[in-house]
């Protein structure tokens, strides 16, 4: 494909997998080493049940792998090149040829697709169909680097055909998409990982981004605080739209799904499809 033959985006792609792979390896080993809250009980140590964990959302991490080469990046370079008019045409008006460089669209792009992946996350909650999907997200019981990696294949695909949406309609250019791609695994990885992090530290960072404490009580077995905080990069959004919850996070506060318990991997890859359990 024509696209590929761009070397700034032959060069994100490798860039992409060396920063995420050696993103998630350093998050692994931070945590091991400065853990802010204990596995729950029935998780500790590293027995069968903690390796059980690891293998279930690991198993997610390797199936979304191979769907993101066979189906996310392909739909997503579709939609760039298929959109229907140009950056010129939507913005020339405002910004007329030249009075904006290149460079200036990038940070742009980025807030924008931000501010997608804030209502996308927010209609996973909810709308009971994407729900449905999302759900196996928030049943870990534990939150971890490997938490981050664990999302369902219909979500993931869901995700990129709304995306693509968002790519024609706004015509963002493949290399914004991928530098976004980035951003978003290593926040996710980020606020997703059981750091213990200095509290003022904590506080100075969460005024721009979101931090394992908040998301952290995102993930609370509570469905007051599970419907909130929608965040991914950037904290502003759910400040602007309400979204925030008065919750605090505590070291030994349950996680999950309010009403339902954790299953298996294939019980879990099948989940969306199943009747909805009472609870």
């Amino acid at each position: 494909m024509e696209a590929f033959s761009d070397p700034l985006l032959r060069d994100l792609l490798a860039a992409k997998g060396l920063i995420v792979g050696g993103w998630i390896v350093l998050a692994l080993a931070i945590e091991q080493w400065r853990p802010a809250a204990p596995a729950p009980l029935g998780l500790a140590g590293y027995g069968v049940a903690w390796f059980a964990r690891w293998g279930r959302n690991l198993g997610f991490f390797a199936l979304n792998g191979a769907l993101s080469a066979l189906f996310v990046l392909p739909v997503t370079v579709a939609a760039a090149l298929a959109a229907p008019w140009s950056r010129a045409d939507l913005l020339g008006a405002a910004f007329p040829a030249g009075t904006v460089p290149n460079w200036a669209w990038l940070p742009l792009d980025i807030v924008l697709l931000d501010f997608w992946i804030y209502w996308w996350h927010r209609a996973n909650h909810e709308w009971r169909f994407l729900w449905r999907f999302h759900e196996v997200h928030h049943r870990d019981r534990h939150l971890d680097v490997t938490t981050a990696l664990r999302f369902h294949f219909g979500e993931v695909a869901l995700a990129a055909c709304a995306r693509a949406v968002v790519i024609m309609a706004f015509a963002i250019p493949l290399t914004s998409v991928i530098a976004f791609e980035i951003l978003v695994i290593v926040a996710t990885v980020f606020h997703h990982a059981n750091w213990r992090i200095p509290p003022a530290l904590e506080a100075a960072l969460a005024r721009l981004i979101i931090t394992p404490s908040r998301h952290w009580v995102h993930h609370h077995k509570v469905q007051a605080d599970t419907d909130s905080t929608y965040g991914t990069i950037f904290s502003i959004w759910d400040r602007l739209l309400g979204t925030t919850t008065p919750t605090r996070r505590a070291p030994l506060m349950p996680l999950g799904v309010e009403g339902k318990a954790e299953l298996p991997l294939i019980a879990l890859l099948a989940a969306p499809a199943r009747r909805p359990e009472a609870g």
